[in-house]
């Protein structure tokens, strides 16, 4: 029979702890999180038992210690663990595969509701942004994702994107005409007309895909 070990149950409680502390005081990243004795006090823990957990959080990249300032969360798209994840099991070809339709799936799936529940000065303002061009695929659909409304659908797009990057070489840059017919089909609220844009014009996609 195996045991878990307490001094670990105890650690994952206090990672949790944190978690649950960073959403609640609605830190972002950039953002300074208590000193360790704030956090031991406001969690009723040791410590070095909270010594520990940020270590831990540190390691993953997480959050940041900045000598003389502070700890920091960092941006979670800066840290390297979708790179790890990405050197092992992403390199399975099918892995791949689901990997970017699911990221089309979810794609699609942001434009649908734009078309039904997204304003009108919402699409002005995504419109005079990608008109000033600059901008890469990436950046684009970080915006549709935010355009949304939908947080969590946000938050699932981000982390599929990200594990994308780990795994595939940049995509080829796509004409800034492809981006701005998506955003006029995205205005006249025509989802047929957005589906071949995004299909044809972006993701060089059969609409059977």
């Amino acid at each position: 029979m195996i045991h878990s070990n307490p001094s670990s149950k105890i650690y994952l409680d206090i990672v949790e702890k944190l978690r649950n502390m960073i959403e609640a005081d609605g830190l972002l990243p950039g953002d300074r999180i208590p000193s360790e004795r704030e956090l031991a006090e406001r969690l009723n823990v040791g410590r070095s038992s909270v010594r520990e957990a940020l270590r831990a959080l540190e390691l993953l990249g997480l959050i940041e210690t900045r000598r003389g300032e502070g700890t920091f969360i960092k941006d979670f798209q800066e840290h390297r663990l979708v790179e790890l994840l990405g050197a092992f099991f992403l390199q399975n070809p099918q892995i791949q595969s689901n990997l970017l339709e699911t990221k089309y799936l979810i794609e699609m799936d942001c434009i649908r509701t734009i078309i039904a529940y997204c304003s009108e000065a919402d699409l002005d303002i995504l419109l005079k942004w990608a008109a000033q061009s600059g901008f890469d695929d990436e950046s684009f659909f970080q915006k549709i994702a935010e355009l949304n409304r939908n947080k969590l659908l946000e938050r699932i797009w981000r982390i599929i994107n990200s594990y994308a990057k780990a795994s595939y070489a940049p995509a080829q840059a796509i004409p800034l005409e492809g981006y701005i017919n998506l955003i006029q089909a995205l205005k006249e609220r025509n989802e047929n007309k957005a589906r071949s844009i995004y299909y044809h014009s972006i993701r060089k996609l059969s609409t059977d895909t």
